[in-house]
């Protein structure tokens, strides 16, 4: 099993990946700031799949396929595979393989939450952008600057720094506030003190499609970043004020859709409804683009 995981990353093709600018420009030509989210799960994939060899891989790559006109970005999420040890990450290299062959031109999330002290950081950091050759990886900023530097070496590549989450409990201390130098909340410390170890061109920020108007505090302090925004769907975030509170000039959104889309039907004929879903959503981002006159 590990002489395949060896062969698997050995096939991966090192490319120049999008950068902020390509980046706006899919966005401007597809008419959408969409990101599949491809939490995987074998409990919720169709029974079809199971036939193949590699189930996870063939229920993503139908997905992929389906989907891939109407986003500009795919976010596997590591823990989905890394629960099933070597044949999981198998999974996962697969589908960052067929990403990168058949649809190169989409911006490649690890959803892994890394971060440690500086050496272990680097070690994080060499594993995605090296071994797997992904574009972007989001990044826990708790244990501060020596933590994300080391991720931030790599030119071209983007860290997608968490900011301000989608979850119930982003409120036990993100919102905490702090008195010095003046008064702001945890995250806006983070927003802040972050720009000083990156910028717009190597970073990005997760903010919850939850969070509603405090979108508008985190444009005070990062207006020109990328927001990954996942919680549109099935965690009840908005899209329409997502939009309203959090885009600027270049969009500056990647709203991600997970459940909503990959898991919108359990027969036969997923991979055509889910691509349905990717559109309806594409949709309803091209009317929001046209509103803010982009």
């Amino acid at each position: 099993m590990s002489l395949k995981l060896c062969n698997f990353a050995a096939n991966i093709q090192y490319t120049d990946i999008m950068n902020r600018q390509q980046l706006i420009e899919q966005i401007r030509q597809k008419r959408s700031f969409l990101c599949v989210g491809l939490d995987t799960d074998p409990k919720k994939m169709p029974q079809c799949v199971f036939d193949m060899h590699d189930p996870v891989f063939e229920f993503n790559k139908a997905i992929i396929d389906a989907t891939a006109p109407y986003c500009v970005a795919y976010k596997p999420n590591l823990a989905f595979y890394e629960a099933f040890g070597l044949k999981g990450m198998e999974s996962f290299i697969k589908t960052v393989n067929y990403l990168k062959e058949q649809h190169p031109h989409h911006l490649i999330i690890a959803d892994a939450k890394r971060g440690d002290i500086g050496n272990t950081s680097k070690m994080y950091a060499r594993t995605f952008f090296e071994e797997y050759d992904v574009d972007a990886l989001t990044v826990a900023p708790y244990m501060g600057e020596d933590s994300v530097t080391p991720f931030l070496e790599y030119e071209g590549k983007w860290v997608v720094l968490l900011a301000l989450t989608s979850n119930v409990g982003s409120h036990d201390f993100q919102m905490t506030t702090s008195m010095s130098p003046e008064p702001e909340h945890l995250f806006e410390k983070v927003l802040r003190v972050s720009q000083q170890w990156g910028n717009e061109e190597n970073m990005m920020y997760v903010v919850g499609a939850t969070q509603g108007h405090l979108f508008e505090d985190v444009r005070k302090i990062a207006p020109r970043h990328f927001l990954l925004v996942p919680g549109v769907g099935a965690q009840g975030g908005s899209l329409e004020e997502v939009c309203k509170y959090g885009m600027n000039e270049d969009c500056g959104l990647l709203v991600n859709s997970s459940r909503g889309i990959i898991y919108a039907s359990q027969d036969d004929h997923f991979a055509e409804i889910a691509g349905n879903k990717a559109r309806e959503l594409q949709q309803q981002m091209n009317e929001e683009l046209k509103k803010h006159n982009i």
